[in-house]
């Protein structure tokens, strides 16, 4: 669900004429309605049991959308100290974070202790060394969980599927239990949680029921050997309709993973983030030229794969809707960006209508990984970033200008 209205030109109530008109293109616009929305929801279903919901920073880390999510009583997942640091700035309490990744540097790893996180997630047996003894020399006893591969096919893109004996992230399921049993040598740790995290996207809930079972299955074993254990991360990953998906609800989600868990007596931990921004957000691009090839008919709009890089680095498909109507069906377009590269496609053999030169286009499902994933590539600057709220929208970040892209660097 979503408070775009496109056929109206709108976002909640706000034109989105107008918004380009005052802020220019392309720009990412986010509907605050339908993040409370999905905000609500998630929460509504993880009410009966204790738990911690993570928002995971990765996909969208503005501030204005953090401190959103801060408000409704979310914790977070993050990756780096620069999205710990951007948790801290939004107002989120370093209590309710966890630290996932696997390439965690020291001082990240002093940062988090000093601000006392909940749980590092350690991902290879080297990580938990370090953590120890990073951990020992700020004389703290560093809270962590070893995220566990399950081995699960999440039957999701490969790009983004995380659960595999090929994946780079996680410990094998016999090496994480002989992890855990060495981590009570280390003066510097506390062993309070198990995790894990197959992929995202995913639309079929039995892998994730399986990988469930199988990290609850360990939980008990530790358990029972005296790991006073009191966190189990299943990580997240629920799919968003972006083109033709039909992904599980959120309930029949919360059910595929708290059923593996009956009896277990721990504090759930769920890393949604696609599910909570993607359908919030939207990109704003404008029409610059039509052109025709031998073989095809383009649109070329002024936002690029450095604005939207999903469909260049995954083949992700985004729906892309006109806002002004014209009468005809025109031609089936490839709609294209200015980037130097043959990848920069944004959508392909789209029927879009007849569209001129100066039409607004809406690239929707674009709240996660779109401004978290762009850069300044062919030195193009950054887009703006919008919140709507109702009547009302206001400019969350600025667009970047030419200056910026060289700002910090000596001729």
């Amino acid at each position: 669900m979503n408070f775009f209205h496109l056929r109206q030109g709108l976002a909640e109530e706000v034109p989105l004429a107008v918004i380009a008109r005052k802020v220019g293109t392309p720009t990412y616009v986010y509907s605050q309605a339908t993040l409370n929305h999905h905000l609500q929801q998630v929460a509504k279903q993880f009410q009966r049991i204790p738990h911690l919901l993570c928002y995971a920073v990765k996909a969208n880390s503005n501030l204005a959308i953090l401190k959103l999510i801060a408000g409704a009583g979310f914790g977070f997942d993050i990756v780096s100290g620069g999205e710990l640091a951007r948790v801290v700035a939004a107002g989120g309490d370093p209590k309710d974070v966890v630290f996932s990744g696997v390439g965690k540097r020291e001082d990240e790893l002093r940062l988090a202790l000093r601000l006392r996180i909940a749980m590092v997630n350690v991902e290879s047996a080297e990580e938990l060394v370090l953590l120890d003894r990073v951990a020992q020399r700020m004389r703290r006893k560093a809270p962590f969980a070893l995220r566990v591969n399950p081995e699960v096919d999440a039957r999701t893109h490969p790009h983004i599927a995380t659960g595999l004996a090929t994946s780079k992230f996680g410990i094998a399921v016999d090496e994480a239990a002989a992890l855990y049993r060495a981590s009570r040598r280390m003066q510097g740790l506390r062993a309070v949680g198990v995790d894990c995290h197959i992929g995202s996207q995913l639309t079929d809930m039995r892998p994730l029921r399986a990988a469930v079972g199988k990290v609850a299955g360990l939980f008990r074993t530790l358990r029972a050997e005296g790991f006073p254990l009191t966190h189990l991360d299943v990580g997240g990953g629920l799919g968003v309709p972006y083109r033709g998906e039909r992904p599980p609800s959120v309930a029949a989600y919360a059910k595929a993973v708290c059923e593996p868990l009956r009896g277990l007596d721990a504090i759930l931990v769920i890393e949604p983030g696609r599910l909570l921004v993607a359908n919030a957000g939207i990109l704003l691009t404008q029409v610059l030229f039509r052109k025709r090839s031998p073989a095809k008919h383009f649109v070329v709009v002024d936002a690029g794969m450095n604005d939207l890089l999903r469909p260049a680095l995954y083949d992700a498909a985004h729906e892309i809707v006109p806002l002004v109507r014209r009468r005809g069906n025109g031609h089936s377009v490839d709609v294209v960006g200015p980037v130097c590269e043959s990848s920069d496609v944004l959508g392909t053999q789209r029927r879009l209508g007849i569209v001129q030169g100066g039409d607004l286009l809406a690239i929707t499902g674009a709240g996660a990984y779109g401004m978290s994933m762009a850069s300044n590539y062919n030195s193009r600057p950054r887009p703006a970033e919008v919140l709507v709220n109702g009547s009302r929208f206001r400019v969350i970040r600025k667009r970047e200008s030419i200056q910026d892209l060289y700002r910090g660097e000596v001729p």
